[in-house]
């Protein structure tokens, strides 16, 4: 930081401090005077600004009660004019001595930029043409200590917007659109399942086991059971267990919680959607993908056309389908076929230039080729799929092809947004496939799965044939109101505390 940047910060920091002296003054003032704000319990809202501004015709000449939060003010001599906002929007209040009387006028006037006032008035349009409310009343209904960054031009600090979402949205009411989004996808995508027999179920978040996913979790301590435990990491064991006991469509969206990197597309804990269904398979599911998240972008947005970060889309039906290894050849020019060994495989990855770990397999190194130079090409609605059985285990083999799955992703700028499978429901695959998973654990794969016998149990009763599909919400959300960063579609992103 330089020294101007420095001094500057210094008097900004000075003149908060004697701003948060002047308005304690005045709320200490208030509490003597028997006006504590702090003690008022409720407010007749009777409208929202939207009411007023969208229906003015109507509403002229009306008496109206709102509320919300003072966010500009221009006082004079005999009549003041004030901002309020509220969660549709903003209207001007005209206050004048005459509406209030002069003590009245004269307390109004000192209110600060930020507190929250509940008015009445008459709806009217000033001589300059704005939709106004003529302030008759009003009532303080909570005091701001703290002044809200316009002072200094506005919270533009993105690290401290999302440390202080609340300042954030107040002062930049853009940031709300966003959210706003993000609660109707969610709406759509629960009436999408609803309306197609989907019944909506929870599963637990604290596990003994952390299954469902390859993924390293956060790990905490039971007191009265003396024992470690998981946050989950997926929720798809227990809804596959949901399966087995004869729910044939069921669906869970909530918090996942995964102890790994963070950047701009990955947080700690993140908003899954996963849904099971028996008697299908992952074609089915595939469908199911491209439906849901068509019809979710029409009802929200209108369209199925839509612009990400400057390159346009189109997230109609009728999406490209590709498997891995012939995604591989169109976009690295590798050719893995069903003769290649691991040591072939191993070097036709290093002649691109991928760096190959000792002991990888064929599916591994496909995998890893794949990831590598075929990802970022994937620009419009994709499916990948045939997924090695190495990287897949819990997904059904192919029939005629044991080595790859009944798996696919799909992405879209380079980006994945859902994940499903054919399910495994053979219980004796599943156990082997679980040690094999414990073998890679024990030489130091943090992310492997464990074994979970009751998982294997369950599936010795008998799961019909399932489709499984998980999405990730963030990241639909991000793609949905143009987002860059998974920060920005969510209140509260982990943050590293400031002493750190």
């Amino acid at each position: 930081m330089s020294e101007n940047n420095r001094q500057n910060e210094q008097m900004q920091q000075q003149d908060i401090g004697e701003l948060m002296k002047v308005r304690r003054d005045k709320l200490a003032q208030l509490q003597e005077e028997g006006e504590n704000p702090f003690d008022v319990t409720t407010y007749n809202q009777e409208y929202h600004t939207s009411d007023i501004i969208e229906n003015f015709d109507e509403m002229e000449g009306k008496k109206v009660s709102i509320a919300g939060r003072l966010m500009s003010k221009r006082v004079m001599g005999k009549a003041s004019f004030f901002d309020l906002r509220d969660r549709c929007g903003k209207v001007q209040l005209y206050v004048t001595r005459d509406d209030m009387g002069e003590e009245v006028y004269k307390k109004f006037k000192k209110l600060d930029i930020g507190d929250l006032v509940g008015v009445t008035g008459e709806v009217f349009r000033t001589q300059k043409g704005e939709i106004s409310v003529r302030t008759n009343a009003y009532t303080l209904l909570s005091k701001s200590l703290l002044p809200l960054p316009e002072k200094f031009h506005g919270l533009r600090d993105t690290d401290l917007r999302y440390r202080q979402r609340y300042v954030d949205l107040i002062v930049n009411p853009e940031v709300k659109r966003a959210f706003e989004i993000r609660s109707k996808i969610i709406t759509a995508i629960r009436n999408y399942l609803d309306s197609r027999g989907y019944m909506e179920v929870d599963t637990p978040i604290l596990n003994t086991i952390p299954g469902g996913a390859a993924a390293r979790p956060f790990i905490t301590h039971h007191n009265t059971l003396d024992i470690d435990m998981y946050m989950r990491i997926a929720p798809e064991l227990y809804l596959k267990r949901l399966i087995v006991g004869g729910f044939e469509r069921v669906y869970e969206m909530g918090r996942q919680f995964r102890n790994e990197g963070m950047d701009v597309k990955h947080n700690p804990e993140f908003t899954t959607m996963e849904v099971y269904e028996a008697y299908t398979d992952y074609e089915g599911m595939m469908n199911l993908t491209e439906s849901l998240i068509s019809t979710v972008a029409q009802e929200v947005l209108g369209t199925t056309k839509i612009t990400y970060q400057g390159t346009e889309l189109d997230l109609a039906p009728g999406w490209a389908r590709m498997t891995m290894i012939e995604s591989i050849k169109k976009f690295a020019d590798i050719d893995f076929d069903e003769t290649t060994t691991d040591a072939e495989a191993e070097a036709l990855a290093k002649s691109v230039g991928i760096e190959v770990e000792k002991g990888m397999t064929r599916g591994e190194i496909i995998n890893l080729a794949f990831e590598e130079k075929v990802e970022d090409n994937l620009v419009q609605p994709t499916f990948i799929y045939e997924y090695p059985v190495e990287v897949s285990p819990l997904a059904k083999r192919y029939k005629n092809n044991p080595a790859f799955t009944e798996r696919f992703e799909v992405f879209i700028l380079g980006c994945e947004y859902g994940n499903a499978f054919s399910e495994l429901n053979d219980p004796i695959d599943q156990k082997e496939r679980f040690m094999k998973q414990v073998e890679k654990r024990e030489k130091g794969d943090e992310e492997a799965n464990m074994m979970d016998e009751d998982f294997v149990t369950a599936l010795e009763y008998g799961m019909p044939p399932t489709g499984g599909l998980g999405i990730g919400i963030d990241r639909l959300v991000m793609l949905l109101t143009d987002s860059a960063s998974i920060r920005d579609v969510l209140l509260f992103p982990t943050m590293k505390p400031l002493e750190k």
